[in-house]
């Protein structure tokens, strides 16, 4: 049986001599220019608190402080239910991994709600863009060694990475239908990486290269896992734009919604950059 390359990279194996505690590794297919994309790691931390035996409902909400790099390699995922209550549970969540000292430390910190879903009352104050479909656009190659571009089909309608890095950008926003490559059905972990597909914006706004990563990201899950079945194998069309570029930080909002419109997620990051 052939395996997703996404769903090969969240392979977890539980330990039994510690609860919660789950061994992985990661995949050179989410190689990013230092260790793995960091989509692929928000999305392994979803794959330890949906596996894990007491786990209550669905994602809700996630929070991933990238405290240093994850290093190529072996790594320990220890996820801990810190209250239930009725029909939310709260989550702490940390990736470890041996260092050079063969000491084992904490490089990832997370947090996550997970909640039993309930029909009430809805409103979308949010409507997606009207912009072509994806047919009616072609897949954007990017001249880079980072793997993990290859397993996304990435189809800009705007903001793509700039051609001349020249400083005469002018905005932050992108636009962009994107589907995994090869196609796989949409759950929350797959949801959870689809958040971190867009490049640092402070590359478009000042159309300029510098050393840029996220420190921390929050994806907040709006869709059910029968929401998420019904898109099949679909692209999901998605934006991402900084409000203020600041003291060597700059945050990023992004929404991501179905090709019928659906608001899928909603997700917030803090990057650093250099000058």
């Amino acid at each position: 049986m052939t395996h997703h390359p996404f769903d090969a990279a969240l392979h977890l194996m539980p330990q039994n001599s510690t609860p919660g505690s789950f061994a992985g590794t990661t995949s050179p297919a989410y190689e990013n220019m230092v260790g793995p994309y960091g989509g692929i790691t928000a999305a392994v931390l979803v794959q330890a608190v949906t596996q894990h035996p007491d786990c209550l409902g669905e994602m809700a909400a996630l929070t991933v402080n990238y405290a240093s790099g994850v290093a190529p390699g072996p790594f320990r995922i220890v996820a801990t239910p810190a209250r239930t209550n009725r029909s939310t549970q709260h989550w702490v969540i940390s990736l470890l991994q041996v260092n050079k000292a063969e000491v084992e430390e904490t490089v990832i910190t997370a947090t996550a709600l997970t909640a039993v879903r309930r029909d009430t009352w809805q409103a979308n104050d949010m409507p997606m863009p009207n912009v072509p479909g994806p047919d009616a656009l072609a897949r954007t190659r990017v001249n880079a060694p980072m793997q993990w571009l290859n397993r996304y089909d990435m189809r800009f309608v705007q903001g793509e990475i700039p051609q001349a890095m020249d400083g005469q950008g002018t905005d932050s926003l992108s636009q962009l239908w994107v589907q995994d490559d090869p196609p796989r059905l949409l759950d929350a972990a797959g949801l959870a990486a689809l958040c971190d597909v867009f490049y640092p914006r402070v590359y478009l706004r000042r159309a300029t290269r510098v050393p840029a990563g996220t420190v921390s990201m929050t994806v907040y899950f709006h869709a059910s896992t029968a929401e998420m079945a019904e898109i099949g194998l679909g692209y999901l069309f998605a934006q991402a734009q900084a409000q203020v570029f600041r003291h060597g930080f700059f945050d990023q909002s992004a929404q991501l919604w179905s090709q019928s419109g659906t608001l899928l997620a909603t997700s917030h990051q803090l990057v650093y950059y250099k000058e």
